[in-house]
C-alpha cells in the first residue's frame, strides 16, 4: 500500500481498533505550539508525539539539532503511545507532512511498515468538515519490538567515504539560499556538502499542501535515475523525510537518510563546505 492515505481514508477507519493517529504539529522556534494546538483540537482519539520530547534524542556534541533518538528509547516511547508491532498508524502534523513524515520514517526504521502520513494534514481535515475534539483518549501501553533497519541510515562517516562517489547522489533538502550558503538562520556554518545537489523537500507538495503525484515526483527526481545509492538530508534530519517519501513515491528503493544532516555534518572541523550552485 501507498505510504499516504487521504484524510477521507483516515476518516472511514476512524474507529478502528488497530488504528493509531499520531498528531505530529511543531512550530520551529515555539517548542510548545504543537502540543497547545493539539490540546485545544484534534482529530478523535489521536495521540501526540512531540518531534523534539519524543522523537529526538538528547543533544550532543554530534548528531545535528535533532539526534535520532536510541531504538530501545524510541520504541518504549511508541508503546506507551499505545502503538503495538501490529498497530496501523496514520501521522499528520500541519506543516505540510515534515513532521508526520519523520514519525514515517522512526517507525520504518525500527522496523513497522504500517505506518503512513495523511495526506494536507490536519488543514484537510478541518477543510473537509470532519469530527474534531479536545478531549484526550486513555492511552492503554502496547508492546512494541523494534527491529532496526540500519540500511535505511547514513552515518556521517558513510557520507564522507563517498563524498566523490559517481554512483552516489546527495540529496540537501533544504531552500535554495540555504543551500547556496547565502543565509543560514539556524547552523554556525552556511553552505552545503560537497557535491550535493538541491531538491527542496517543500517542491513536493503542491498549492492545496498535497503530496504530488508519483509521476511529478518521478519528475523531481528525474536527474537520478541510474544512481547506486541515494542519501537525503537537510538541516537536522527532519524535512529530510518528506523527500525520502517522495522518493519512494517515484519508485526509488535505494534511499538513506542521514540523519544528523548539516547541523551534524559541520560539528567535525575536518568536513568540507561548498557554497554556490553545484
Amino acid at each position: 500500500m501507498e505510504a499516504i492515505v487521504s484524510a477521507k481514508w483516515t476518516l472511514a477507519r476512524l474507529y478502528e481498533p488497530d488504528l493509531v493517529i499520531v498528531d505530529c504539529r511543531y512550530m520551529m522556534g515555539q517548542p510548545d505550539a504543537g502540543r497547545e494546538a493539539y490540546e485545544q483540537s484534534h482529530i478523535p482519539g489521536a495521540v501526540y508525539l512531540d518531534l523534539e520530547r519524543d522523537l529526538s534524542g538528547e543533544l550532543d556534541e554530534y548528531g545535528g539539532r535533532h539526534p535520532l533518538p536510541d531504538p530501545a528509547t524510541l520504541a518504549h516511547r511508541f508503546a506507551q503511545a499505545g502503538i503495538s508491532n501490529d498497530s496501523r498508524v496514520v501521522a499528520y502534523d500541519s506543516q505540510g507532512g515534515a513532521m508526520a513524515s519523520r514519525l514515517w520514517w522512526l517507525l520504518r526504521y525500527l522496523g513497522h511498515e504500517k505506518v503512513y502520513v495523511m495526506d494536507g494534514g490536519y488543514t484537510a481535515w478541518q477543510e473537509a468538515g470532519f469530527p474534531v475534539t479536545a478531549e484526550q483518549r486513555i492511552t492503554i501501553p502496547a508492546s512494541f519490538y523494534a527491529i532496526v533497519q540500519h540500511r535505511m541510515l547514513a552515518e556521517v562517516y558513510d557520507v564522507q567515504s563517498k563524498l566523490g562517489a559517481p554512483d552516489v547522489v546527495l540529496i540537501d533538502s533544504r531552500e535554495a539560499p540555504r543551500y547556496r550558503g547565502e543565509v543560514e538562520p539556524l547552523d554556525r556554518v552556511a553552505g552545503h556538502i560537497p557535491g550535493a545537489i538541491n531538491r527542496f523537500w517543500k517542491d513536493g507538495i503542491d498549492d492545496q499542501g498535497l503530496f504530488k503525484s508519483a509521476e511529478a515526483q518521478k519528475e523531481r527526481f528525474a536527474a537520478l535515475q541510474g544512481a547506486k545509492e541515494i542519501i537525503v538530508y537537510c538541516g537536522s534530519g527532519v524535512t529530510a523525510c518528506p523527500n525520502v517519501l517522495a522518493l519512494q513515491q517515484a519508485g526509488f528503493d535505494n534511499v538513506k537518510l542521514y540523519a544528523g544532516s548539516w547541523s551534524d555534518w559541520i560539528s567535525y572541523e575536518e568536513n568540507p563546505v561548498a557554497t554556490g550552485e553545484e
